[in-house]
C-alpha cells in the first residue's frame, strides 16, 4: 500500500507482536529507521490503533520524514555522524526508558520469515506461471529480511538459481568477511554492539546500514549467496534515474542500486538467461 517491500515486514512485526502478547492495545511501538521501514509501521500502526515513534539519523532524507509525520508518527532525529547504529542505539534507550515495543527489524525472525511465506514464493510461481526459468536472483539489503527469507525459498524451489548480493562499494561489509560484533538488548540478543569496521558513508540509502543486521547474517549462514558485487553509489543513481526517464519506473537509490548490479550480471550470463533484480520500493 506504501510502495514498499518493507509494507511486509511491518504487518510481520505487529502480528508477531500481537501474537506473542508483548504488543497490547495502545500501546507504542519503537524502531529505528531509513525511512521505508519506518513509513510502513506508521501505516499499520495508523490501522490498527497504535502511536509510533520513529528513530532516523539526520543523513536521510527530509521527505521521508513528512511522510512518516503525515501518517501519525513521531519522528526522533539523531546525529549523522552517528550512523545506523546511533538511531538504533537510541531506539533501544527509548523501549527500555518507556516500556515502548520495540520493533528489532533487524533481528527478528519474523522478517524474512514473511518472505520466505510470500515473496519468495510469489516470485517463483511468477516464472511458473510464464514457463520461465530463474536464472539469478539479484537483491541488496537493509535488514537482510528479503535475501534471507525470500531466498531461502527461492533456493528451496529453484536450486540452480543463482543469488546475487549487492552491496555498497564504500561499505563492503559483507565482503570483508569481517564479523559484527553483537549485544543484548532487553533479554534478547542480536543486536548491534557497534559499527562494522569496514563500513564508510555511502548514498544508497535503506541499503547496508553501519552494521550487519542479524537478520542478514543469518541469511548468510545458510549460504544462500553464489556471489557478492558491489555498486558505486554514482552508478546506483545514475540508474536510478534512467529507469524513471526510460522505462517509466520509479524508485530509490536502491532500486538502482539493484538493477546496475543486474545489468553487469547480464554482461557476463550465458545468451538467454532470465534476470530479476529486486527493486525495494517505487
Amino acid at each position: 500500500p506504501l510502495s514498499s517491500v518493507k509494507d511486509r515486514l511491518a504487518l510481520a512485526i505487529v502480528e508477531a507482536g500481537e501474537k506473542s502478547g508483548e504488543l497490547k492495545p495502545g500501546s507504542t511501538i519503537v524502531e529505528a529507521t531509513s525511512g521505508n521501514t519506518g513509513i510502513a509501521l506508521a501505516m499499520v500502526c495508523a490501522q490498527r490503533g497504535y502511536s509510533f515513534v520513529a528513530v532516523m539519523a539526520a543523513s536521510f532524507s527530509v521527505e521521508r520524514r513528512k511522510v512518516m509525520r503525515a501518517l501519525g508518527a513521531k519522528v526522533l532525529v539523531t546525529p549523522a555522524p552517528l550512523g545506523g547504529t546511533g538511531m538504533v542505539q537510541k531506539a533501544e534507550e527509548l523501549a527500555e526508558k518507556h516500556g515502548w515495543f520495540l520493533a528489532r527489524q533487524f533481528e527478528t525472525e519474523a522478517n524474512a520469515e514473511f518472505h520466505k511465506k510470500t515473496t519468495g514464493p510469489e516470485i517463483l510461481a511468477a516464472f511458473a506461471t510464464r514457463g520461465k526459468r530463474l536464472d539469478y536472483w539479484v537483491t541488496g539489503y537493509g535488514t537482510g529480511g528479503t535475501f534471507a527469507g525470500a531466498g531461502e525459498a527461492i533456493k528451496a524451489g529453484s536450486p540452480s538459481t543463482k543469488i546475487v548480493l549487492s552491496e555498497p562499494k564504500s561499505a563492503p561489509l559483507v565482503t570483508s568477511g569481517k564479523e559484527q560484533d553483537r549485544k543484548e538488548v532487553l533479554g534478547k540478543f542480536g543486536a548491534p554492539a557497534g559499527a562494522h569496521p569496514e563500513w564508510k558513508p555511502h548514498p544508497i540509502q535503506g541499503w547496508t546500514p553501519n552494521f550487519i543486521p542479524k537478520v542478514c547474517e543469518d541469511g548468510l549462514k545458510l549460504n544462500l549467496k553464489d556471489e557478492v558485487l558491489l555498486v558505486d553509489g554514482k552508478d546506483a543513481m545514475d540508474t536510478a534515474i534512467k529507469l524513471a526517464q526510460q522505462e517509466g519506473i520509479f524508485c530509490g537509490i536502491s532500486g538502482g542500486a539493484a538493477v546496475w548490479t543486474a545489468i553487469e550480471v547480464c554482461k557476463k550470463a550465458p545468451k538467454g538467461s532470465n534476470v530479476l533484480a529486486m527493486i525495494p520500493d517505487t
